[in-house]
């Protein structure tokens, strides 16, 4: 039987999805249903590719309730630059959750994850910022760094921005994009301590595989989104940090303890007697997050695959038309 299957390319992606706050409902909703224990989620598929300076994951979810469930490749070879390419790649399959016949295929070189993390960043601002930010930082220059950085002045509008980079000039030219995006002066900074010390939100966005947030640089009132590590041996935060803030909150548990912030703090013997919150259990009300001004927050994001699944199933929802729709023929095998 003849059926049509949606393809969509990053350009007509680009066209008719952004960042903004229906789309972090979106994500949200999908913390929610991870919180509420239903979610069949396997491990990420990861494999790290040091002899090409490369990586690669593979998630997936099924949510009960939606129509579909995404398969999402995402490939990261750093040396792409230097031949004229980008570093990140991929795509997201969605198949149908009722018969598991592919529906759609979107083309995007990894512009729908980009959109689905910045969008988790935004509900972690949502849930576990102070209700008043003045000063956000951002650790990284990278186009994540960017949409952190748009993602958390949905949430929380701040005055003004500091931007950290290994590379300055980097530093500066994000500093100066993020200033023309949202309207805020931003400035580059040379010291991570400064800008932690200056900010009362931060998010650090690097493939680091060294902490650069120490526990000394804590302060009263401060949130730190961390969604760099997302592989073993990436770690932005230092294990000790964990142990000495009010509370931690992460995406899923069991991923951020294989492959986050928290699997540096396990692995560091600094999270004996602790028990990590999920975001989603905070966004349901089911745990506190913050709750005093003056506490110290931490988010630790690996990003899910119910995150694709939400976006992916978002795209087909919203935008049926889009893209060109192709037939096929159902075979067997």
């Amino acid at each position: 039987m003849p059926r049509d299957i949606q393809i969509i390319t990053e350009p007509q992606l680009r066209k008719i999805i952004a960042l903004d706050r229906v789309l972090v409902d979106v994500v949200e909703r999908a913390f929610s249903a991870l919180a509420e224990g239903h979610v069949v989620m396997p491990p990420v598929l990861s494999m790290d590719l040091p002899m090409v300076h490369g990586e690669v994951d593979v998630k997936t979810a099924y949510i009960p309730g939606f129509d579909g469930f995404a398969i999402k490749v995402s490939p990261g070879f750093f040396n792409n630059p230097k031949l004229g390419l980008p570093s990140l790649n991929g795509l997201m399959v969605l198949l149908s959750a009722k018969t598991g016949l592919v529906e759609a295929v979107y083309l995007d070189n990894g512009y729908l994850t980009e959109l689905r993390t910045a969008a988790a960043g935004a509900v972690a601002a949502r849930h576990l910022a102070p209700s008043t930010v003045d000063t956000a930082g951002v650790v990284g220059t990278g186009i994540q760094a960017r949409l952190q950085m748009q993602a958390a002045f949905l949430e929380r509008p701040f005055r003004r921005g500091l931007v950290w980079g290994r590379d300055t000039d980097k530093a500066d030219a994000c500093a100066k994009d993020l200033t023309a995006a949202l309207g805020v002066p931003f400035s580059a900074t040379t010291s991570v301590a400064d800008l932690v010390a200056r900010a009362q939100f931060v998010v650090t966005t690097t493939p680091s595989r060294e902490p650069l947030i120490t526990a000394d640089m804590l302060h009263p009132g401060l949130h730190i989104t961390a969604m760099g590590s997302d592989q073993a041996g990436k770690n932005e935060i230092a294990p000790r940090v964990l142990a000495a803030i009010d509370a931690y909150a992460c995406d899923s548990q069991s991923q951020c303890a294989a492959l986050g912030e928290l699997r540096a703090a396990i692995d560091a013997g600094a999270w004996a007697d602790h028990k990590a919150i999920e975001l989603g259990e905070i966004v349901l009300g089911k745990k506190a997050g913050r709750e005093q001004p003056n506490d110290v927050t931490l988010c630790d994001l690996t990003g899910t695959g119910a995150q694709d699944t939400a976006i992916a199933c978002h795209v087909r929802m919203a935008f049926p038309d889009a893209g060109q729709s192709i037939p096929i023929s159902t075979g067997t095998s």
